[in-house]
């Protein structure tokens, strides 16, 4: 893969505390054999490290909160050197937080306080003429709007978490990445969509189509999952990376699947499976 590419990722920053638990607590149950760890997150920083790590040179365009957990939560970004340039502290508001448990299945149920996310004003967007942009819609729409408008490559957008997307957001998307539930929540929408539709099924695998002809179908490799935090981030930004460094479709959503299964394989969104990159892990295993 050519990966001499440049993309912004504009979107949310988190720090994420995980509790590892056997089962999920039931309603009123209280659960007391979780294992908690803190890791780096949010959409936007983990598919920002896992273009990083594909070999793309990247630009994080975020906002954190003027506080200690800003360190943590940029600390893997910035010590694998994602350009951090436009990614600016905002004073009273706090960095974003997401809380996660993940279950003996790998499975995950995910709460967010987003904090400065929420606070990513459109009027103070600015971020540098890349090969490709992505975001995701942890941070406001109006933002994302304006960089869609102002974006003059190719444009990926990760229609997560559900919310409404503005007609006009989508007319200037070259990429679309749902799963089964944002895209039962897009609806019609997506009838009209005119770009690539990436859908995900998890370990089912994914489709890729244009103006609802399907031109790519793969499935990820089987592997030992311990948390699918973040897989949904990895596979964007791999697919994005690929797509865009000239990789035919059908080899670019096997790549993207194969980088997607990989960020499973590790605890927390941003860890870098055996301590290898993406990149070369996904020449030993595609």
């Amino acid at each position: 893969m050519n990966t001499d590419i440049s993309i912004a990722v504009i979107g949310s920053i988190n720090l994420d505390i995980v509790a590892h638990v056997k089962v999920f607590p039931r309603p009123g149950e209280t659960i007391t054999d979780a294992v908690v760890h803190r890791f780096p997150g949010g959409k936007g920083a983990n598919q920002a490290l896992a273009a990083h790590r594909l070999g793309a040179s990247v630009y994080m365009i975020g906002r954190v909160g003027n506080d200690p957990l800003a360190d943590e939560a940029l600390h893997a970004l910035r010590s694998e050197g994602v350009d951090l340039s436009f990614c600016k502290p905002l004073d009273g508001y706090s960095t974003g937080l997401a809380m996660i448990v993940v279950n003996e299945e790998a499975e995950n149920q995910i709460v967010v306080a987003p904090g400065a996310n929420s606070a990513f004003d459109a009027g103070h967007l600015e971020f540098p003429q890349t090969d490709a942009c992505i975001a995701q819609l942890e941070v406001p729409i109006e933002t994302i709007l304006k960089a869609a408008r102002a974006n003059s490559t190719f444009f990926c957008l990760n229609a997560a978490p559900v919310k409404p997307v503005p007609h006009e957001l989508l007319e200037h998307v070259d990429l679309l990445v749902v799963n089964e539930i944002e895209a039962k929540a897009l609806g019609s929408e997506l009838e009209c969509f005119k770009g690539l539709l990436a859908s995900t099924f998890g370990a089912r695998g994914a489709v890729l189509s244009c103006k609802g002809h399907q031109i790519a179908k793969s499935k990820p490799p089987k592997v030992n999952a311990i948390d699918t935090t973040g897989a949904g981030d990895a596979f964007t930004a791999a697919l994005t990376v690929a797509l865009v460094s000239g990789m035919h479709p059908q080899e670019a959503l096997d790549q993207a699947c194969v980088v997607g299964a990989l960020t499973t394989t590790k605890m927390g969104a941003q860890s870098s499976p055996d301590g290898k990159s993406l990149h070369e892990l996904t020449r030993t295993i595609a």
